[in-house]
């Protein structure tokens, strides 16, 4: 036996010689425009009901895709398996109601519960601290000199227009989710948000879809209320204070009123998948590179369906057709040395909800993965993008993060074989749209697992839209976009080392 190891010893340093000198391009050569439309009129069509999270057009999608890995040799990528399941969770409304002082509101016409962020159950509280807007922002702080600890909190909409500040998103201080998170910080136990347009149409019977049902802590209950509600819980001053947070902020207080906020809801357990397969590497088959995009979207809103062509349908038939060339090029005996995983994730449009639950619970050694490259939108162009190069370009985030050695390769194969313009505005983390935050590499990415990111922009007409559909997508710049990301991945599959871990993970601006 072990002269027969010393023998089979002298192979892989042929092995490597061999897959050095196959051509990459050759490969490359098979993922075609036909192919990625073809997958792309399937992924985006009417059938699949724009996937989203938790629905069958999601499960549609992901039996495609799994037949697809299957058909093309790829083996299963968690332990076993194509899929990996993780739990979803959705909130139905039975009933909710508000009192103050004795006195019965009606829901829809003066206030109504945010279900996702509310428990069922009831509180009772006999006074109200009164934040102004509850903006906490640096040397700016509406619950300065209170303490709302266990406290009900009350909150005007909007910001004073004395505000100033270029902090955008939804967890913005002056957004209703970025005054939300600064009361939980606080330590409060119900938030109420003084909101205009009362009386409400009736809310879905539906809430919307969560993940974390069991947590370590209970946040507080939200609920949007009407100026009258408000009104009663303050008493004679609350004109007089709403007239002054018009302007300029105003100062916390504490109001006695007896408060009873109640909700119940039934909680609807439900699934969905990522889906995975992979190939097996040669002489490192200890070390991974993973290929992620998402395929879940939006779904539908009542008969209109969110296709989602590029949002990511793009990405995901981008992974398909890379997929098939790393396993064509292993049939050829020409595989990359590294094992790498072809994951399509969902719950990206619900919160990274698909990778965060990979990388709590990865199905591979993520301290033996070099990289993750991601790609969410590659398949048309931005359309406030003016410059000559707006057909020949891609958005790259991530690159000069992690790892000093992401960079000078991700550029040289560029230059080599595509020459696309590699545009950087969007890696600066503290940019206002926070795009290193927002798509499914960040969550390899905070586990310490170097990545590149790759789209092609936020602004056009069609984000988030029904128009978002496949005969809009520029197959051509989406084929020479997914070549970029083969040679990039080919390189960093069969490169000697692993990618370098030699640089900081930027903090999230909260």
């Amino acid at each position: 036996m072990r002269k027969l190891i010393l023998v089979l010893g002298l192979f892989p340093a042929s092995m490597v010689f061999a897959q050095k000198k196959a051509n990459p391009q050759k490969i490359a050569a098979s993922i075609t425009e036909d192919d990625l439309k073809r997958h792309l009129y399937i992924i985006a069509g009417e059938e699949m009901e724009g996937r989203e999270t938790a629905t069958e057009g999601q499960r549609k999608a992901a039996a495609y895709i799994e037949q697809h890995f299957r058909s093309v040799g790829l083996l299963p990528g968690n332990n076993g398996s194509y899929q990996m399941a993780f739990p979803v969770y959705r909130d139905s409304l039975v009933g909710s109601r508000v009192s103050v002082n004795g006195k019965e509101y009606q829901l829809n016409r003066d206030f109504q519960p945010l279900l996702q962020l509310t428990r069922s159950g009831s509180q009772f509280f006999s006074e109200v601290v009164f934040a102004g807007h509850g903006i906490v922002d640096s040397a700016y702080d509406d619950y300065a000199g209170k303490d709302v600890r266990g406290k009900l909190v009350l909150l005007l909409d909007g910001a004073p227009s004395s505000y100033k500040s270029n902090k955008k998103g939804f967890r913005a201080p002056g957004g209703l989710y970025g005054k939300y998170f600064s009361a939980v910080k606080k330590g409060a136990a119900g938030v109420l948000i003084v909101a205009p347009g009362f009386p409400r149409k009736e809310q879905p019977a539906l809430g919307n879809m969560y993940t974390n049902l069991y947590t370590a802590e209970q946040q507080p209950s939200l609920y949007s209320i009407s100026p009258d509600v408000a009104a009663t819980l303050v008493g004679s001053e609350w004109n007089s204070l709403q007239e002054k947070a018009k302007t300029a902020q105003v100062p916390a207080n504490v109001y006695k009123a007896n408060t009873m906020l109640d909700l119940r809801k039934d909680v609807q357990m439900l699934e969905s998948t990522n889906v995975m397969g992979y190939i097996e590497g040669s002489d490192k088959k200890d070390e991974w590179l993973v290929i992620t995009a998402h395929y879940d979207h939006l779904g539908k809103r009542g008969n209109v369906i969110y296709y989602g062509a590029d949002d990511d349908g793009s990405g995901t038939v981008g992974v398909l057709e890379m997929a098939e060339a790393f396993a064509k090029a292993k049939a050829a005996g020409n595989g990359p040395r590294r094992n790498v995983l072809f994951m399509t994730v969902s719950g990206e449009e619900k919160g990274l909800w698909g990778s965060e639950y990979f990388s709590n619970y990865p199905s591979i050694p993520l301290d033996k993965t070099t990289a993750d490259l991601n790609i969410d939108m590659i398949g048309r162009v931005d359309t406030e993008r003016k410059t000559t190069d707006t057909l020949n370009y891609v958005y790259v985030v991530g690159d000069d993060k992690l790892s000093t050695e992401l960079k000078p390769l991700s550029e040289s194969v560029n230059k080599k074989y595509t020459k696309l313009a590699l545009d950087y505005r969007f890696n600066d983390p503290q940019d206002q749209h926070q795009i290193y935050f927002r798509s499914d590499h960040y969550n390899f990415a905070r586990k310490g697992v170097p990545v590149i990111f790759y789209y092609d922009g936020m602004l056009q007409a069609d984000y988030h839209k029904p128009g978002d559909t496949p005969d809009k997508i520029n197959y051509t710049l989406l084929k020479k976009r997914a070549h970029l990301i083969f040679y990039t991945a080919w390189e960093m599959a069969n490169r000697d080392q692993m990618m370098k871990r030699d640089l900081e993970l930027p903090a999230m601006e909260r």
